[in-house]
């Protein structure tokens, strides 16, 4: 359990302008109670204790003593003490007129509703902010969305138009729902920038979907010849001769000789004797002659050459026949390679058809010298022997992308179509991203809406709870008050004070302090403070009460207060003050528990006031009336051999004015509450009277210590004065004031011994 031991340092604190806690002053008890006038620092002291509740850093240089640790004024933030305040800011906080309009006041309870109810007012125009950011939020939101869902329609549209075709295909209803799909596909990919088409590539794909099926194109049924075979062959028939007997005028005669070969075969056909030239007759030594150089090897040999001739001739009508596929007959994308291999071949036969040519004319030649060795080397040309085979392999290629037509369209379009979305990708990430961005900024609107109409219902539930039952309280102010002339009333987390059936416009401040101090105690009893364990502390809680709701006062703060793990209490009013000693002198009886008693001192120094903590004056501790102490204070400054100095003298008027007016109180009751009248009543001599009266009256002001407003020299009058003012009670009641004396005497006496 938390105590607080002893406030160790105030450094300008209001009064306390240089207080140590003195060394031989013990230290706080359970019970404490410190008396003081008005003046002498009774309220700073209780603002320290509060800020130390409230975790505030108080005004000045603050040092406690908390459980043998010292703690700082700037550590009390960081502190967590059990600890009530009672005191003026108590009531400021807690009982306080809330206007609104032409409704009566009402009266909230409780810092802690009280702050919540500022926050609930503060978080209701958060809300209302919210609500207006979640309007802007959704219209931008909506503008966004519909931004990114026309952007999404016009580019659906855009492909859609490009790649529809009239057979059945994915693009031919394309949509936004099917773009987004796609789009957001390839902001998945780690290389985006393979959807992107080059120009050409673009244009074959395009072209692809343009021209459409195409039909097969059946392959090339050609082979072409083998020219060194060829060669090989006329080489071989070159070398060739014919032996027989030979005419000399026909073997170097070719034309010749072929014309009367031709002649002598028609005469053999025709077996004609006479010449079918010149119709004589043919001499039978001349045919025998041409019959023996156009013998049958020489026949053979020419039907050879000419069985040669007609092969190459006929290689040379298959050539001509020899008919290739145009190009646009072909898949674009094919177009390039099939002009190569095109090309390539005809290349190969033209070069064929030269070689044929050429072979041709030579075997002519033979025919002609088939009596002679031709020795003549035929070279084949260098062709590309596999030209058909390539230009059949890119028909082939044809064929097979006119079987996967459909496929390939499919694909086609889909690149296309990524190409497309590709291109303006950018743009759709833009437009996504603020159409989301304003989404989540709607659910974030959204999100702090809920949570602040959360925290409010939570704030109003937790001020309806901490709301004390109104009947409860009523019943408690009337005993506090005596009497039921006012009335709390439930409205909203509050309530309204009514006196009778009409709403209380004014209250006074002893009606005040008694709501407060009923609102105080309980306090105490709420679930977030325990008592047993807690620190208590009520400065002057009886302020501007009549004598019966003092009691009262008394009985519940005694009733509500006497478990408190640590008790103090701050007062200046005696009646106050006895009847808490009274309480502590009787506890301290019955539990033997630590049951401390205090003042405060206030002294003049160089014409500042300072204030300090001092253990109670015995005759305060001894006896049940404030007259005692106030007589010893009077007496000692009029008897006391050292010289005070001036700026100690200003408490001493009041005190002295405080005694008169008690002690005339008894002396003539009459005329009490009038000093002057009761001193004229008395017989004493005049001119000390008025010098005493003078005195009291200007030096003096009610119970507190006020400021001096004439002539500071005439405070050196103190001592005189306090001597005929001494004079002034042993003339009225010397046994009194002989019993007085005595009693001053004795305290110093056991002051002294302590």
């Amino acid at each position: 359990m938390i105590r607080i031991q002893r406030i160790s340092k105030l450094r300008d604190c209001g009064i306390f302008r240089d207080f140590s806690w003195p060394k031989d002053l013990q230290d706080f008890g359970r019970y404490n109670l410190i008396y003081g006038w008005n003046g002498t620092g009774k309220t700073t002291l209780s603002r320290i204790l509060r800020c130390l509740e409230q975790k505030k850093v108080p005004i000045g240089q603050v040092q406690v003593i908390l459980n043998g640790r010292e703690v700082a004024g700037d550590q009390f933030p960081n502190e967590k003490i059990p600890i009530r305040v009672f005191n003026r800011e108590f009531i400021s906080e807690n009982v306080f007129p809330v206007s609104g309009g032409d409704l009566p006041p009402i009266y909230v309870f409780g810092t802690e509703s009280v702050t919540k109810q500022k926050k609930v007012e503060r978080l209701k125009v958060e809300l209302a902010q919210a609500q207006s950011n979640l309007e802007t939020a959704r219209f931008t939101k909506q503008r966004a969305e519909k931004d990114f869902d026309q952007f999404c329609i016009n580019n659906a549209k855009n492909i859609k138009d490009f790649l529809r075709s009239s057979e059945p295909n994915r693009y031919n209803n394309y949509d936004k729902s099917e773009l987004k799909s796609d789009a957001n596909k390839i902001l998945q990919s780690a290389d985006r920038s393979i959807y992107r088409l080059n120009y050409h590539d673009r244009d074959t794909l395009h072209s692809l979907l343009i021209t459409g099926h195409k039909k097969k194109i059946e392959e090339i049924r050609y082979s072409l010849p083998s020219l060194s075979e060829i060669a090989s062959k006329i080489s071989k028939l070159l070398a060739t001769t014919v032996v027989s007997a030979t005419i000399e005028a026909l073997k170097d005669d070719a034309d010749l000789a072929d014309w009367i070969s031709q002649g002598l075969a028609l005469h053999h056909d025709r077996k004609s004797a006479r010449c079918m030239f010149c119709d004589q007759p043919m001499p039978k030594e001349r045919l025998a002659k041409l019959e023996a150089h156009f013998n049958t090897q020489y026949e053979q040999f020419i039907s050879n050459l000419d069985q040669e001739i007609d092969e190459l001739q006929s290689i040379n009508k298959a050539l001509d026949e020899l008919r290739l596929p145009d190009e646009d007959k072909l898949y674009n994308d094919l177009t390039i390679e099939y002009q190569t291999a095109k090309e390539n071949l005809i290349n190969a036969t033209n070069k064929v058809k030269e070689f044929i040519n050429i072979s041709m004319q030579i075997l002519k030649e033979k025919k002609h010298r088939a009596f002679e060795r031709i020795e003549k080397k035929v070279d084949a040309f260098s062709l590309d022997s596999e030209a058909v085979q390539k230009l059949n392999a890119v028909i082939r290629k044809h064929n097979k992308e006119c079987d996967e037509f459909q496929i390939r369209a499919s694909d086609a379009r889909k690149r296309l179509a990524e190409d497309m979305i590709a291109e303006d990708l950018q743009e759709y990430v833009s437009k996504k991203d603020a159409a989301e961005k304003a989404s989540t900024e709607v659910q974030v609107a959204i999100n702090e809406i809920e949570k602040l109409k959360d925290e409010i219902r939570n704030l109003e539930a937790e001020i309806r709870e901490h709301r004390r039952p109104a009947e409860e309280l009523n019943e408690d102010l009337q005993k506090y008050l005596g009497h039921d002339e006012l009335q709390l009333e439930v409205k909203d987390t509050g309530y309204t004070i009514k006196r009778g059936d009409l709403s209380a416009q004014a209250l006074s401040e002893g009606e005040m302090t008694a709501i407060a101090l009923l609102y105080f105690l309980k306090s105490l009893e709420d679930m977030h403070f325990k008592i047993p364990n807690g620190i208590v502390v009520l400065d002057d809680p009886v302020s501007s009460l009549d004598t019966n709701a003092l009691y009262l006062a008394f009985e519940f703060i005694r009733d509500r207060t006497k478990d408190a793990g640590q008790l103090i209490f701050l007062t200046h009013n005696f009646t106050f003050f006895r009847l808490v000693k009274k309480w502590f002198d009787f506890l301290k009886q019955q539990k033997n528990d630590e049951i401390m008693f205090y003042m405060l001192d206030c002294l003049r120094v160089n014409g500042e006031r300072y204030s300090s903590i001092s253990e109670l004056d015995p005759l305060l501790k001894k006896y049940e009336s404030e007259y005692h102490y106030l007589f010893s204070c009077i007496y000692q400054a009029a008897n006391d051999q050292i010289q005070i100095p001036l700026d100690q003298n200003y408490i001493l008027p009041n005190i002295a004015r405080r005694f008169l007016e008690s002690f005339l109180a008894f002396r003539q009751p009459s005329q009490s509450g009038h000093l002057w009248k009761s001193m004229q009543d008395v017989c004493f001599d005049n001119v000390k009277k008025n010098r005493i009266y003078r005195f009291l009256n200007i030096y003096s002001h009610s119970d507190s210590i006020g400021e001096p407003e004439h002539d500071i020299s005439i405070l050196r009058e103190t001592k005189p004065v306090l001597k005929d003012l001494l004079e002034f009670i042993e003339s009225q009641d010397k046994a009194h004031y002989d019993e007085m004396v005595k009693l001053v005497k004795q305290s110093s006496t056991d002051k002294d011994k302590g």
